[in-house]
């Protein structure tokens, strides 16, 4: 059986991985929400192996993410572990050094987004990071026509989806005691953020 693949997965997972290996320079355990086809979760952990990583996904996409890991995942992979984020408290162990996610705040509802970053705050450790890769828009920076076109189509098939304005996410953040560290602008539009306890 062909293993589920993503394109933009394939694009990014490099530009990715050479801010996460000085990010997470000095973690240990790491926990992935919303890890999709594994191919993020094969390539960081090759390039990071003194991370122990955990993926998950929502209970209808664990099959798909864990054929992937079976096949191409290291011994630092643990087996992903199902993880709907608005079912608190999360069934998963912890606490964590980091969290890591990518692509998924702009494709949650608003009050998923909320339980994501609550989610978080109970299972990051006191020293902990948070990463999250994705668009974001800006209130003191004029948006992309590129993103402005993705935010359209992403809430007229979703209206409870779209691209999330930073400010309303560092806010998200600030509530669980942590700060913004990092923006790092990416390719494509995207941002990769950093937030530490």
């Amino acid at each position: 059986m062909a293993l589920a693949f993503s394109e933009s997965c394939e694009r990014n997972k490099q530009s990715i991985l050479d801010i996460l290996s000085v990010e997470l320079r000095d973690c240990g355990t790491l926990l992935e929400l919303a890890s999709g086809t594994g191919q993020h979760a094969v390539h960081f952990s090759n390039g990071l192996p003194h991370i122990e990583w955990q993926p998950t996904d929502q209970p209808d996409e664990l099959p798909t993410l864990a054929a992937r890991i079976a096949a191409e995942a290291p011994q630092n992979v643990q087996p992903p572990l199902p993880l709907d984020v608005r079912d608190l408290p999360w069934s998963v162990p912890g606490p964590f050094d980091a969290v890591f996610s990518a692509n998924s705040l702009h494709i949650m509802s608003w009050e998923a987004v909320r339980h994501f970053f609550r989610g978080v705050g109970r299972v990051l450790g006191e020293r902990g990071s948070l990463c999250v890769y994705g668009p974001f828009l800006y209130e003191d920076i004029e948006t992309e026509p590129s993103n402005v076109s993705f935010d359209q189509w992403l809430r007229e098939r979703d209206p409870d989806s779209g691209i999330r304005a930073f400010e309303a996410i560092n806010a998200l953040a600030g509530e669980q005691s942590l700060v913004l560290t990092a923006d790092h602008a990416m390719p494509a539009n995207n941002h990769l953020l950093v937030w530490q306890r």
